[in-house]
Formats: structure tokens, sequence, C-alpha cells
């Protein structure tokens, strides 16, 4: 026997959950399965983003940011303060309140829209059938006019440093440190590496960044990772590029990283080490023989740019697709899906997915790097505008950064928009709006920006493109 459903979707992360909720709302008979299981035994929603990614990494960043703006920076503001310390067990319980509203609420969302959660493992069998084992190893078998497979990612782990939980450890852990780590190594200077190396130096850490590759974050616009590396130096994080580590071991209470550079091999010590050198897709006993789901040498679940798998009714969204592993990418992938089920319209716009690093100062782009228009051979013009001449990046005390602006020569068309500093994970919005509706350089111009706001060097920028800035230099 097995219990029948329009729509059953595998995992309820940020692509399955919206997926569920959107299938319905379009009143789709619909079932979610999730096996997601925190360090304390206790099952959740939302996936890895909301558990142990992107919501209780914020909370840690905005925390310890405010934690060395009162050390350094409230003095220039005329506030004195007395002794400032850290609590750390205050600051992990308001984390760990943040992610448990959060994934309280998708529980709640389900019930209002009438979604049926299931607590296990999903498996998706020949015929559409899913396939639950629950946590108590029960089996069901739910029959599905259409499968969503958002089974989501799971950080890599290197056979050379072998992860403990404890000493060497994962993005996950190094959320969940209950003391702040004298000596700490972060094997990979990606998004998630710097963000954590961030949280940890700001509160107190020595914090070395060790990365294989010879460009620091090559996927950025370089006059932004320039920009970057800059202030990240600043910061005090040692970050040591074309690096590679050739193993590791713990050594009572200490982590002995062994790498090699230009210059030769060199030991490392350190008290904790976070490997942080990207994900994979998890499909592990996801599908079984004979399903027709075809999965690449990556292991990621092959579809079409409108997420359909060669199986007629089955679907595949989020991390466990191509395209970047980006939460937002996969709600929208989800979305997308659940409409072209109902029969509606819909449409993924892969061009403009924009991305952020929410460290301080933050880093933001949407649309192609100067790099890429060049190597393309379209004739570009390029505007920038740094937030130093931004009134009110000063009056916050961030007049650190700046945005640049790509744009094309022949009709104007805005090809890419880069930011670092303030906020920049906000003003992004702007730039994803106008590259979504194909805007021309001219009409960023001719839209009127508040003031004082941050947005205007949105505007500047966009003057600049053709060197007829109001506010800085036109260079």
């Amino acid at each position: 026997m097995s219990d029948d459903f329009d729509v059953v979707v595998i995992g309820a992360g940020p692509a399955g959950y919206p997926a569920a909720i959107r299938a319905a709302q379009h009143k789709l008979k619909v079932a979610c399965v999730d096996e997601w299981k925190n360090f304390d035994g206790s099952y959740a929603l939302g996936g890895t983003c909301l558990n142990a990614g992107c919501i209780p990494s914020k909370a840690l960043l905005e925390s310890s940011e405010l934690y060395q703006r009162a050390k350094e920076e409230f003095s220039h503001h005329g506030i004195r303060l007395g002794e400032i310390t850290l609590d750390l067990a205050a600051m992990q319980k308001r984390r760990a309140s943040i992610v448990k509203t959060m994934t309280g609420g998708i529980s709640a969302l389900f019930k209002a829209n009438g979604v049926v959660g299931y607590q296990g493992h999903g498996r998706l069998l020949p015929g559409n059938i899913v396939l639950v084992t629950g946590t108590d190893g029960a089996e069901k078998r739910l029959a599905a006019k259409h499968v969503i497979l958002a089974s989501g990612s799971v950080p890599v782990r290197l056979k050379p440093v072998p992860h403990d939980g404890k000493y060497i450890v994962d993005s996950w852990n190094a959320l969940e440190f209950d003391a702040v780590p004298a000596r700490l190594g972060v094997i990979g200077a990606g998004v998630i590496g710097l963000e954590l190396g961030s949280v940890w130096r700001r509160l107190g850490s020595n914090v070395t960044v060790i990365e294989a590759l010879d460009q620091f974050l090559p996927m950025v616009d370089q006059s932004i990772a320039k920009e970057a590396q800059r202030h990240f130096k600043k910061l005090g994080l040692d970050i040591k590029l074309g690096t590679t580590v050739s193993r590791a071991e713990v050594q009572g209470n200490t982590v002995s990283v062994v790498y090699t550079d230009a210059a030769g091999e060199h030991t490392l010590q350190v008290d904790k080490l976070v490997v942080a050198v990207g994900r994979r897709p998890y499909t592990d006993g996801l599908l079984a023989d004979g399903t027709g789901v075809v999965v690449d040498e990556r292991g990621f679940i092959a579809v079409d740019e409108h997420c359909r798998t060669p199986v007629q009714s089955v679907w595949a969204v989020g991390d466990a697709v191509r395209g970047p592993m980006l939460a937002h990418k996969g709600k929208e992938e989800g979305v997308m899906v659940a409409d072209l089920i109902a029969g509606r319209f819909a449409e993924m716009n892969y061009k403009v997915i924009p991305s952020v690093i929410y460290t301080a100062p933050e880093i933001a782009w949407v649309g192609l790097t100067e790099e890429q228009v060049k190597a393309s051979g379209r004739d570009y013009k390029v505007g920038s505008f740094p937030f130093s001449a931004s009134g009110r990046a000063r009056a916050m005390e961030a007049a650190v950064g700046m945005v640049k602006i790509v744009s094309a020569k022949d009709d104007d068309e805005i090809l890419g928009i880069h930011i670092i500093g303030p906020m920049a994970g906000e003003l992004i919005g702007e730039a994803v709006l106008a590259m979504e509706y194909s805007a021309s350089t001219e009409d960023l111009q001719r839209t009127i920006h508040a003031h004082p706001t941050l947005s205007e060097a949105l505007h500047e920028a966009a003057l600049n493109v053709d060197k007829i800035a109001i506010d800085s230099l036109n260079r």
C-alpha cells in the first residue's frame, strides 16, 4: 500500500521547501520528505542553509562584527565604553535561537499550506515511487504524479586531512565552537572559508587561510578581489595563496598541518583546522536502480534548463544540479518547477543570479566580470565609484570599497555590477533588477537615488561609465 500525492519533494532545504509550498499553493496534494538531523539528535527542516550554513553563519558574522566595532570603532563616534568582554556562550545561544525560530517557521508554513511532512530518508524507486525510511527504520511508500529531487549538498572532505569533528572540522562544526581557538587554520579561501575565518578572527583567533589557487577569489571581478584581499590583510587574516596541504594530523590538543608553497614544505600548528574546500551534491542513497535519472561524473543530477530530468515527471533542483550552489538559486528553481507542474508559465534567468560574501566589507556581484567581457571580445566600458566619496558611508564609518559597472559600448547594456563595501549584499538587489530588465547604463544614470544613501554609489558608478560623474573624478 502507498499514499498517493500529486507532488513528492525529497529534501526540505532552500530548494525543496519552497517547491513544496508553491505546489501546495496551486492546490496540489504535496508531501515533503527530509532527513536532516542536528548534532543534538533533533530533526529540523531547512537543510544546510537554515541549520548549518546561511542563517547561523550570518548570525555569528553579525555578532562578531558588532564585537569588533565596539572595540575598535565606537570611540570614533564619541562612544566611550568600559572593558568589553566576549560571552561566546550567549552569542552561540542567540545563533541557535535564530536557527530554531527559522526552522520552526517552515513547519508552520507546511501546516498552513497543507504540505504533509515526513521525517526520514527519501529514495526514488522506478515508477515515481518514493520509499521513505523513517527515523525508527519503518518504511513507507509514497506514489507521486511528480517527484522533485532537492537533496542538497554536503562539504567536500580531503583524504589527507581526516575529519574528526573536534580538531579537524567542517563548516558546520566551525559554527559550533564553544571556545575561541587561539590559532585557527582554514583550508580554502572561498566564500565559506573567508566568512568563517572572519568570524573567529574578530573574536580573537590568529587565523591562517591556506588556498591552493594562485589567484584570490577567481570568480570575482579582479579589481574587486584585489581590494578585498587588501582589506582582509588589514583585518588580520593571513591568506597563503598557491599553497597545497599534503597532510594534517592531531597531536595531543594541536593539529599539525604540513603544506607546500613555492618556497618548499612547511608545518603549521593550529588548535582547530577547518576544511572549507567546497561542497558536493548529496545523492547518497537517493536513487534506486532503474529510475532512469542520470548522475554525471561529479555527482550532479542531469537536468535541462527547466530542471527536468530525462525521466517523465521527475525534476531536480538546488545544489544537486548544475549551476552555483546558492540558496536563492535553489529557491527560485523550486518555485519554477512547482509552477511548471501546475501548468503555469515559469523560467529562470541564470544570467542574473547574484552572489554575496558576507565579510566586512561585504562583496556582491551579478553578471559578467570585466575579465569575462574582455575575453568575449565585446567592446565595453567601465565606471566605478569609491565609498570613500559617499557621505552616507562616511557617516557610517564604513567608507571602504567601491561599486564597479561594466557595460557594452555598442548598446550601453549593463553587463555586470560588482560591489565591495558596506551593505553590498543589499545594494546588489538594485543591480539584479536593472539587469533583469536589460537596463542600459543611461537607465541607471537617470534613476533618482535618495541622498544621502549608499545606493548613490551605484548611480555615480553608472555616471562614471560615461565619464560624467558628479561626486568623484571621472577616470
